[in-house]
């Protein structure tokens, strides 16, 4: 069985935060991407735009003021953030404790249809605040203290087109250049390592599958070629701390004899390969006692206590809600919130 792929999209966002009160992190951030891997980084320490790819350095060959601009556009935006986090502390009469203000924008590039979408909404302490909505090309409040801004905002077209004509055309076209710096990268192919974990003899056995890329994938289990969906539960796709990805399957087998075990085989299909990679499943190799790599407390790679960097709490990249605190825009600086152009 051949599972089919959806086409591949490409995306360039960018994440911008402002915070106060919060501590161990600087005050203001900016964080660009492509595809999911970091490109670009500027934080009010360091108060320089640097890139986080080797491949992204060949910017300079055709654009060479391009990272003098890009630290510009930082230093230009932290005034615009903690202006906009100070209105937003008084909009909601707040005037201690941590808050954050943030901002994600970005595009999608479709590569096979040439489908484009764009986005760009703030957040007032992990809420949504104000959101375009492209569609309409109108800005959207869904809390009470962002209807004055938004309202300002739609009364002036000229900055509601520009900006979606960022969004749809200038974004989308830095978004091809950078996917064409990094080919080698973004569009290869590695293929995992794949290897069964279960707990105990009554657990699930769980096919876990690390170290693939990219994170278009699908992994299933199948008994005599036809694939199972009782007892089944598929985990999402995680990343790795070194760029790669991993996912499991878990199957229940409580009610399987063991000399049907090897009728079962965990299949991965990994999107750009045509070869699936299939594992078949011996009751022998699922002995904690025989074969100690099943156990995943042992597993720095499922077991966080055997390594922080798998840790949520210490490393924000595991953590969608931690990473979430790091993120930004380009824009002026005015009495009221700015949407600026990008």
């Amino acid at each position: 069985m051949s599972l089919l792929f959806l086409p591949v999209t490409h995306s360039l966002m960018y994440f911008y935060t402002a915070s106060s009160g919060v501590t161990n992190i600087p005050s203001y951030v900016s964080v660009g991407l492509v595809d999911d891997v970091q490109i670009s980084y500027c934080d009010s320490n360091i108060n320089r735009a640097i890139p986080k790819q080797e491949w992204m350095k060949k910017v300079d060959s055709k654009y060479p003021t391009y990272w003098e601009e890009e630290t510009q556009t930082c230093w230009e935006k932290q005034k615009t953030f903690r202006l906009n986090l100070e209105i937003a502390k008084h909009r909601f009469n707040q005037t201690e404790g941590a808050h954050i203000f943030q901002q994600m924008i970005g595009c999608e590039w479709d590569d096979e249809t040439g489908e484009v979408s764009g986005y760009d909404q703030f957040s007032y302490d992990g809420e949504d605040f104000i959101i375009l909505d492209l569609r309409t090309q109108t800005w959207i409040a869904p809390k009470q203290q962002a209807v004055f801004t938004t309202y300002k905002w739609n009364q002036n077209r000229y900055a509601v087109e520009y900006e979606t004509s960022y969004l749809t055309q200038t974004c989308v076209e830095w978004l091809k250049k950078y996917v064409d710096y990094g080919r080698s990268s973004l569009l290869r192919t590695d293929l995992p390592s794949v290897s069964f974990l279960q707990k105990s003899s009554s657990s699930p056995v769980s096919c876990h599958a690390t170290g693939f890329y990219p994170d278009r994938a699908e992994m299933f289990w199948r008994k005599d070629e036809e694939e199972v969906y009782y007892g089944v539960v598929k985990g999402e796709i995680l990343p790795n701390n070194d760029g790669t990805f991993q996912m499991s399957v878990d199957i229940d087998l409580s009610s399987v004899t063991p000399e049907d075990w090897s009728k079962y085989e965990c299949v991965f299909q990994l999107y750009g390969v045509n070869e699936d990679i299939i594992h078949r499943l011996e009751k022998t190799i699922m002995n904690p006692e025989i074969n100690p790599e099943i156990n995943p407390e042992m597993n720095p790679e499922i077991n966080p206590e055997m390594n922080p960097e798998m840790n949520p709490e210490i490393n924000p990249e595991m953590n969608p809600e931690r990473k979430d605190a790091i993120i930004s825009t380009r824009q002026n600086v005015t009495d009221d919130f700015s949407n600026g152009s990008c």
